[in-house]
């Protein structure tokens, strides 16, 4: 890396919100197929649907469908958390363990997740910049899994107007947003279709792990 190269970095690094973590590759091509494979196996359970934004109706660009014991979901009444699918009526399918595992890893003194909302981004698909807040703990952090075509991912501060920083997430890469990062704006601006062989027809996989509930004291 040369000199100038290195500054860069460590401005970037110095301009992420204290809480955030990018580990690339954390999933190598192996562990990513056999996650591929379950996750075929909940959306045959829990199909994919596409939502729609609170009270205009605008579908979202993206489809998503959930595992846990609660699943995110958003329509014209609002966003939350549910129990079940809003298609099908039947509970969400268990999240695979591989996820959980890497939870406990990087997030040892957390709760256990909830929630892990999957959604299938298309060529064209994006995530405008928001917050995950509809959570009742703002404790936990949340945990991001990349699977299939790179994305550029978005991050800025506690305010939609705060300066934003960019960067790649790839297939395997996994980011954990906790600390001051937990409330921190994000979102995907675009896709880098053909960037990954992991998916038979392309597109990306995003799954994000969060807790729900506030834990019960013991």
């Amino acid at each position: 890396m040369t000199p100038d190269k290195a500054v860069a970095t460590q401005r970037r690094k110095a301009a992420l919100p204290q809480g955030f973590r990018h580990l690339p590759g954390r999933l190598d091509r192996q562990a990513q197929e056999a996650l591929v494979a379950e996750l075929r196996i909940i959306i045959a359970e829990a199909p994919l649907f596409t939502p729609v934004m609170p009270r205009t109706g605008k579908p979202f660009s993206v489809r998503m469908s959930n595992c846990g014991s609660l699943g995110w979901v958003s329509d014209v009444r609002g966003y939350r958390y549910q129990p079940m699918h809003p298609v099908t009526g039947r509970p969400w399918p268990a999240m695979p363990s591989v996820l959980t595992d890497i939870w406990a890893e990087l997030a040892p003194d957390a709760p256990p997740p909830e929630a892990c909302l999957i959604n299938f981004y298309g060529e064209d698909a994006r995530m405008g910049l928001h917050q995950d807040r509809d959570e009742a703990t703002f404790d936990a952090p949340v945990l991001s899994v990349s699977l299939g075509d790179t994305a550029l991912f978005r991050i800025g501060g506690l305010e939609r107007s705060d300066p934003t920083l960019s960067l790649k997430l790839s297939s395997g890469d996994v980011a954990l947003l906790g600390g001051a990062a937990r409330l921190a704006f994000h979102g995907i601006d675009r896709l880098y279709p053909g960037t990954s062989t992991l998916l038979k027809d392309g597109g990306r996989i995003n799954l994000t792990l969060r807790r729900v509930t506030k834990p019960e004291k013991t």
